[in-house]
């Protein structure tokens, strides 16, 4: 087998500190922390440099050596990666941010950024002999796995709220999935995805109850970075559910630092939810380490619809660390700034894109945002995923 050359050497827990080996299957710590891959920087510090990724494969496996997958025969891939960063001009004017660049996930494989975490994550499931994966899931996450499990011949056991989106529910289906929906919330799905668990044996793909998923989803920070030229952003704002993206954002930049390849401060990290589910902002004011369960949760972002996350303290930590917050924006804010950011830059993002749009507005008109700062706003999905988001009554013409 063909070695990627990876620098990961171990999972370790960031609570309690136990290290666990990458060869063998592991979930959560005996603490109840999700588990995180480290890799030998000191190392990859010889080996990679600024210049070392270009001319690579236009997707996030140019960036194997910070990845977990050990061997490139393991590697499950459909081209993902490397999504535009593009400059906002217009909406920059309408929202006094004349360096607002957006980050658009819509266009990569199955329309969302859940794909990064799949392709990883899968490619890991594969290395490590998994035969089947279950998930609990508000839609795009349980789709990515799904088909990327099928890329891979593994086998994909899906549990999702009712309410889910019918496009995620196809993709499932259409992949081969064993598909259940719940009357309920993702944590109502969780808990049957546990209890299955045990019944049945199967790897848990939950979110951050596996450790690959999230270095899929750092790679958005690696190529923020590259695409950025090395000089990082001054301000990255991202629709928090789970919370993997911003960990893993704030695990990749942190991780070039210490590789030398960017310097300076790092940019401040905007935790953004909806105010019908806004439980990591709640423990955000009020200066708390961890989150309590949003009861009675409910918002048009529904991606973001997680009264509890798993990795709440490891969002906060990066929040914290970088000098960052976290914002609330409600359910009338986010359809506006669909719709604007459609009309101005023919952008039509996700609801959760819309949602840090909306609060990156808020932000500047409160001076947290600058009017010079370099803001990345980060769309994790296509907008047409979410036909029925917005509501037009649209005139019929006569026949002539």
């Amino acid at each position: 087998m063909a070695s990627t050359n990876s620098f990961a050497s171990h999972l370790y827990c960031p609570k309690c500190g136990k290290t666990f080996d990458l060869h063998e299957i592991h979930h959560l710590c005996d603490c109840g922390s999700p588990l995180l891959v480290a890799y030998d920087l000191e190392k990859a510090r010889d080996v990679l440099h600024r210049d070392t990724f270009s001319g690579r494969p236009a997707n996030l496996w140019r960036y194997k050596e910070l990845l977990p997958v050990l061997n490139d025969d393991n590697i499950v891939t459909l081209g993902e990666g490397l999504t535009p960063l593009l400059h906002l001009k217009r909406a920059g004017l309408q929202s006094d941010i004349k360096n607002l660049y957006l980050k658009d996930e819509g266009v990569i494989p199955t329309g969302t950024f859940k794909a990064r975490g799949a392709a990883v994550g899968i490619s890991k499931a594969k290395e490590l002999g998994v035969g089947t994966i279950t998930m609990p899931t508000n839609g795009n996450a349980g789709a990515a796995w799904s088909i990327y499990g099928a890329k891979a011949g593994i086998k994909s056991v899906i549990v999702m709220p009712e309410d889910a989106p019918s496009i995620t529910r196809n993709e499932c289906a259409a992949a081969g999935a064993d598909l259940f929906l719940v009357k309920g919330l993702i944590s109502d799905c969780g808990k049957i995805v546990a209890a299955s668990i045990k019944e049945h044996g199967w790897y848990d793909a939950s979110t951050l109850k596996e450790p690959y998923r999230i270095e899929g989803k750092k790679t958005m920070g690696l190529e923020i970075a590259e695409q950025s030229d090395w000089n990082l952003p001054d301000v990255i704002l991202y629709p928090t559910g789970g919370g993997v993206g911003i960990i893993g954002i704030y695990k990749a930049l942190t991780e070039l630092k210490e590789l030398g390849l960017v310097s300076g401060p790092l940019p401040r990290l905007v935790a953004v939810q909806a105010e019908g589910c806004s439980p990591i902002v709640k423990a955000y004011q009020e200066g708390r380490q961890e989150s309590e369960f949003f009861a009675d949760s409910q918002t048009v972002a529904f991606g973001i619809n997680v009264p509890k996350a798993l990795g709440d303290f490891l969002v906060l930590d990066a929040i914290y660390k970088t000098g960052g917050t976290a914002k609330a924006v409600s359910d009338a804010d986010i359809l506006a700034a669909l719709r604007e950011l459609a009309s101005l830059e023919g952008n039509f993002v996700c609801p959760e894109g819309a949602a840090i749009y909306a609060a990156a507005k808020q932000l500047r008109q409160e001076g947290w945002i600058k009017a010079d700062d370099r803001v990345v706003l980060l769309n994790t999905g296509a907008g047409i995923k979410y036909p029925d988001t917005l509501q037009f009554d649209v005139p019929y013409l006569e026949k002539i």
